[in-house]
């Protein structure tokens, strides 16, 4: 069976008038407090910092991951066959171009040496003889005492005797080369690698003994999104010098000191990655970075000059779009729509909707509205003292 109950009960009178005194007790004192927030002219005006609106330039700086390369890395391998001698170098030296790294047993290739001089000797031994039997050849066909035929047969033996020796030449060229080639030596400055095989080792045509790193001067590869490339290249366009120098942030947050210059941009895009591969150069005197070593490029996108910028915190949002609040000569608020353009740090350009000399609130946006009175909290000597970017 369904059952109603009643919050006040009807029965007892005098709980019905101790219920119409509260409420009246209630009324009174709702009027009373009406009254006296009239008399002191309504609730107090919300409380808003501003920031005077003065045109600025900044740099939309952008981070980028990179890695270090040495600015030259050449691998040292053996041009003979052989077995490894000696090691001349100690691991991780610094090495001048020409200096002696590795020797390989040279007896073999003696051995080789001396015999083509030998063969080079019978070979100029024999265009001796064919010089002779030509000169005799030639005085008796003048006498008519040998035939024609039997003068240039003499003539042929010359050439190939020549020929031979052309050849005994260049077999000694090729010995002696391939003996100065069991003292392996550096093709440039630089600094050796760890040893890749001990003395004794046998060596085939190509082996890889050392690699010799460049590291006066460094190579930092980054990659660019496509996007952030083409508007590179098109600030490049307006201004050359924009876009070539870059900064270093080390793996520990500190910046390196100096500066770089790209020195190569590559002329596609990656399809797998969408970027594009661009390269700095940098001086590196003091070794502090190293190949291999991770890093940050900070690079210069686009300069922005004689902008409309507010702090980032200023811009909103309604169904309208992008809006401000600004203040008018009374402290009356205006909603404004704005057209933003990039953010620059923690600065937010405007292209269309504020002009130079508008007050934009910073803060306190939550508790105002249009058309209302608002309270400065900020005094105006720091409004005309915002720190430019």
């Amino acid at each position: 069976m369904h059952r109603s109950y009643s919050i006040i009960d009807s029965s007892r009178p005098s709980f019905l008038l101790r219920c119409a005194g509260l409420m009246t007790l209630t009324l009174l004192m709702s009027a009373c407090g009406n009254e006296d927030v009239g008399e002191g002219g309504g609730r107090p005006d919300p409380q808003v910092t501003i920031e005077v609106i003065e045109r600025s330039s900044a740099d939309q700086l952008q981070e980028y991951p990179a890695r270090v390369r040495g600015a030259r890395e050449v691998e040292v391998r053996t041009r003979i066959s052989g077995v490894l001698q000696e090691r001349v170098h100690r691991e991780g030296d610094d090495v001048s171009k020409n200096d002696i790294l590795f020797r390989i047993f040279p007896q073999p290739l003696q051995v080789l040496v001396d015999q083509a001089r030998a063969a080079r000797a019978n070979a100029r031994a024999q265009v001796a003889q064919a010089e002779r039997d030509w000169e005799r050849a030639k005085q008796l066909y003048e006498r008519g005492a040998l035939s024609a035929s039997e003068r240039d047969r003499a003539l042929t033996q010359l050439d190939f005797a020549r020929a031979a020796l052309d050849e005994a030449e260049a077999r000694v060229d090729e010995a002696e080369l391939n003996l100065s080639y069991t003292e392996v030596r550096a093709p440039m400055d630089g600094t050796t690698s760890l040893e890749v095989l001990p003395e004794g080792s046998v060596l085939a045509v190509g082996t890889l003994l050392t690699t010799l790193v460049e590291q006066d001067t460094v190579h930092v590869i980054f990659a660019l999104p496509e996007k952030d490339a083409a508007v590179q290249r098109a600030s490049q366009l307006a201004d050359e010098s924009l876009g070539r120098e870059v900064t270093l942030e080390l793996a520990d947050g500190s910046v390196y000191p100096l500066t770089g210059n790209i020195d190569f941009t590559s002329s596609s895009v990656d399809s797998a990655t969408g970027t594009i591969t661009l390269r700095a150069i940098f001086d590196n005197p003091d070794r502090q970075l190293i190949p291999g070593q991770f890093v940050r490029v900070r690079l210069v996108l686009r300069r922005f000059r004689d902008e409309i910028m507010v702090p980032t915190e200023a811009v909103g949002a309604n169904a309208e779009g992008p809006m401000v609040y600004v203040l008018d000569q009374n402290d009356v608020v205006e909603l404004r729509q704005v057209v933003p353009g990039p953010v620059i740090g923690q600065r937010q350009i405007i292209s269309e909707g504020l002009s130079e000399g508008d007050r934009v609130v910073v803060n306190g946006q939550v508790a105002i509205q249009p058309g209302i009175p608002v309270r400065v909290t900020n005094p105006p000597s720091a409004d005309a003292d915002q720190v430019q970017e």
